[in-house]
């Protein structure tokens, strides 16, 4: 496993490194750690499941982790995300007023590699220079203007003087940056989303960050686009929240 990826499980699952690398399922009491993914993550943590390395890393209130430890502790980690296991495990946290909020499956890339030639002029941004896309819901999956994972970096697809696409990454961490991209809906299906995540990863790559790329389990044309670029998958994730 790469040692980056281990090491920020570790913060966001309140573990140690050599926990993460065990194939023993994990079960740990929340802990807001420094260094922890933020992005739409509050100081508790009702619970959130990873699935890695063919085992289950669990975080949470004390409650339902003890819970999670009786039900799932010898569970295998690669069968875990199964329809059937999500609907129990939907049903279970309803009984403490949570639901499941997302479940995605993440890439990372570690190798710089050539994008594809492209046919368009690529445009990057700054952290401030991001600023003129807030409120463009066109580029919403690239910049999320969060507050507690700002945007840092772009790359824009720029045609006729036009911007067809947009790539931006966001320090969701000190040790790892996550890319989102947009593609305007006429110019879909041409590469171009591939062509410019390549073209970002490889930036935060030179920044000694381990770029990482999330999607929705049945997005197959976003998870074709991470492939393209070089991503490889890495994890998938679980995450809950406060019910209706």
């Amino acid at each position: 496993m790469n040692k980056t990826l281990h090491y920020q499980l570790s913060r966001d699952y309140c573990c140690t490194p050599e926990e993460v690398l065990s194939r023993e399922n994990i079960f740990t009491i929340f802990t807001p750690l420094e260094g922890r993914r933020k992005f739409q993550e509050k100081s508790e943590c009702f619970l959130k499941i990873c699935a890695v390395n063919g085992k289950l890393l669990f975080t949470g209130r004390e409650d339902i982790i003890s819970h999670c430890r009786e039900k799932y502790g010898k569970w295998d980690g690669a069968w875990f995300m199964e329809a059937q296991t999500v609907i129990e495990l939907e049903s279970l946290v309803r009984q403490y007023g949570n639901k499941i909020k997302q479940l995605h499956p993440f890439y990372i890339s570690e190798e710089i590699t050539p994008p594809a030639p492209c046919d368009f002029e690529a445009v990057c941004y700054t952290q401030n220079e991001i600023e003129q896309f807030r409120d463009d819901d066109r580029f919403d999956e690239a910049y999320a203007f969060c507050e507690d994972t700002p945007d840092v970096l772009g790359i824009a697809a720029v045609k006729d003087g036009n911007i067809i696409g947009m790539a931006g990454a966001s320090a969701d961490s000190p040790y790892m940056y996550q890319i989102g991209i947009n593609v305007l809906p006429d110019h879909r299906g041409k590469g171009i989303g591939a062509e410019l995540v390549t073209l970002l990863k490889n930036k935060v790559l030179e920044l000694g960050k381990l770029p990482f790329y999330g999607t929705s389990v049945s997005h197959i044309a976003s998870q074709k686009t991470a492939v393209k670029a070089g991503f490889i998958p890495a994890w998938t994730e679980l995450v809950t929240e406060k019910g209706e």
